[in-house]
């Protein structure tokens, strides 16, 4: 299912780094609620629905997670761990924009579920274009209906393709 007002979530310790995402993905006419978090605890928090990450209506359940890797405390490999060892937020597109070009970084974050890495840009018209691909590709994408706090809805897969891949009709 398309979202029609999808919420990205931006993870980085670098406020700077949060200020040019956030100006890129306005530059480009995104009008897309972007939420930041400056450390993995945060993000954590905030995927969680936990302390000022509460009330939903604010800080609505991410549709895309855009997260660096290189962060004090919780790193972005934490967060993915986070979103893929439970069923529930493994759904979420997840997107690894780092400085880091070592491959077994880049290695690591798809085995652990990442949905695409990317380097960070130099240039500011570099990052324009790469969040104007990142999130015009995954907003065409279908994904899974989710309640507000991230929660799958149940459907019933009797007698349909995914049946068998299911413990529990969902």
């Amino acid at each position: 299912m398309k979202k029609t007002n999808p919420t990205i979530l931006v993870v980085d310790d670098d406020p700077n780094d949060l200020l040019l995402i956030q100006a890129a993905f306005k530059a480009v006419g995104v009008t897309s609620k972007v939420q930041t978090a400056e450390s993995g605890h945060e993000a954590v928090a905030y995927l969680k629905g936990e302390g000022k990450y509460a009330d939903r209506s604010v800080y609505a359940y991410p549709d895309f997670v855009l997260t660096d890797l290189k962060m004090p405390g919780l790193d972005g490999f934490a967060v993915l761990e986070h979103l893929k060892k439970n069923p529930e937020s493994a759904i979420i597109p997840t997107v690894i924009l780092s400085g880091s070009q070592d491959n077994d970084d880049i290695k690591k974050a798809y085995l652990l579920g990442a949905s695409s890495y990317h380097v960070k840009p130099a240039a500011p018209g570099e990052l324009r274009m790469l969040v104007k691909v990142l999130h015009d590709y995954w907003m065409l994408c279908e994904a899974p209906a989710v309640d507000v706090d991230g929660k799958q809805l149940v459907t019933d897969s009797s007698h349909k393709l995914g049946e068998r891949f299911s413990a529990s009709p969902r």
